[in-house]
């Protein structure tokens, strides 16, 4: 079975944090990038961070550099995205995907939760 499922988006004041949640069954994370994307209202969908599993290196959008951390759990076999010091410009559809390379759209995607940054 292929299933890629995110959660723990919501509202959220500025200042504040949330952590989103990537469930995966049927990739072996090992040999997969792995990936959240964001698309705001009016604006195309940008990569936040993507994870290259030959390095384990880790790259972010430079607006979310040291505000934003990438984890993972090969024990539940899933990943996050802990988010803190939000901004409304941070607001959006997010999307965790498990890709074959960063840098590309190309592999599996979750439905997406909606992260909204409001006062």
């Amino acid at each position: 079975q292929v299933q890629v499922v995110e959660s723990g988006g919501g509202l959220v004041q500025p200042g504040g944090s949330l952590r989103l949640s990537c469930a995966v069954a049927g990739f072996d994370l090992d040999d997969y990038d792995l990936a959240w994307f964001r698309q705001a209202p009016g604006k195309e969908r940008e990569a936040v961070s993507c994870v290259n599993h030959r390095d384990g290196t880790t790259k972010y959008e430079e607006s979310a550099k040291g505000r934003f951390t990438f984890f993972r759990d090969n024990s539940e076999n899933a990943f996050y995205l802990q988010m803190d010091s939000l901004q409304a410009e941070d607001t959006g559809v997010y999307y965790c995907a498990v890709l074959i390379l960063c840098g590309n759209y190309y592999g599996s995607w979750g439905q997406g939760t909606q992260v909204t940054v409001s006062s």
